[in-house]
């Protein structure tokens, strides 16, 4: 089987557009994989809601680590792991690398945004300065082992209002620092501004998405612009949280189980989710 890394990059590099999808959690990337996904996204946002926190650079680079790791052995998908603004300066952006990369990681994805980072629909964006996060791509790319892992350099000069120029300023200078994709990010509720950058852009290299405001762009027209990799970021989180209010409500209004017992997954189909009839078979 190709490595997870290789499967990753292969991803990114090939002409039909790949889908990955944010996973909080183990049983979220299996079912991920039962979809038909390419892969799988561990968000430092819908692991920080997991844990009832929220997204503002909380979680501890070996927090998130440990939790990317379990999402990543649930399944054979590659994952690319969320690593924020790198949890400090260049010698922590090489020691996440090289975490990561140990830990059989396919990729990360380093954002340039002041530490502690904001969520990115949260308002008071500030950016880092675009040489020195340059200088930390840069040193995460040699610090790696393998050329197949991938370093995501993310810029959000976009969501920070900085405008078209200042956004291919910093991937360009992210490109040349050696990230092998750019994550370009927007807020706005069409993808106007992403076709620009796509347009301007020329395939330098593989581009990444995230449509959460824009989700009516048309997966092919997607594709024509030349986006080469689509994160649904945190819509199983999201839709987990509709269901289990849902659910609870109904139990407490009803004061029972009994109407909800058809509308939700029987015990029987979480024993094959989780592999029961397997280990069983190593205690026969």
């Amino acid at each position: 089987m190709m490595p997870k890394a290789a499967r990753l990059r292969e991803l990114l590099e090939r002409k039909e557009i790949a889908r990955i999808v944010g996973s909080r959690d183990a049983l979220t990337a299996l079912l991920v994989e039962e979809a038909g996904f390419d892969g799988l996204w561990a968000s430092s946002f819908e692991l920080s809601a997991s844990r009832a926190l929220p997204d503002l650079g909380l979680l501890t680079m070996a927090e998130l680590l440990v939790a990317s790791s379990h999402v990543n052995e649930a399944t054979a998908l590659p994952l690319l792991a969320d690593c924020d603004t790198g949890f400090g300066g260049k010698i922590n952006v090489v020691r996440t690398v090289q975490q990561f990369e140990a830990a059989g990681i396919a990729g990360v994805c380093f954002e340039d945004k002041v530490f502690p980072k904001r969520n990115s629909f949260l308002a008071g964006q500030n950016l880092e300065d675009p040489q020195d996060f340059a200088g930390r791509i840069e040193a995460g790319a040699r610090a790696r082992r393998s050329e197949d892992f991938t370093i995501v350099a993310r810029t959000e000069a976009l969501i920070a209002g900085r405008g078209m120029d200042e956004a291919l300023h910093r991937a360009h200078l992210y490109a040349d620092a050696g990230a092998d994709a750019i994550l370009i990010h927007s807020k706005k509720p069409t993808p106007a501004e992403i076709l620009e950058f796509l347009r301007a852009w020329r395939a330098r290299t593989p581009v990444v998405v995230v449509p959460t405001t824009y989700p009516h762009w048309d997966l092919a027209e997607a594709q024509e612009a030349g986006v080469s990799m689509v994160i649904y970021a945190n819509h199983a989180l999201r839709a987990s949280v509709t269901a289990m209010r849902d659910v609870l409500g109904e139990i407490h209004l009803q004061g029972g189980t009994g109407g909800v017992e058809d509308g939700i997954a029987p015990m029987k189909e979480l024993f094959g989710l989780t592999g029961v009839a397997k280990w069983e078979g190593w205690s026969a």
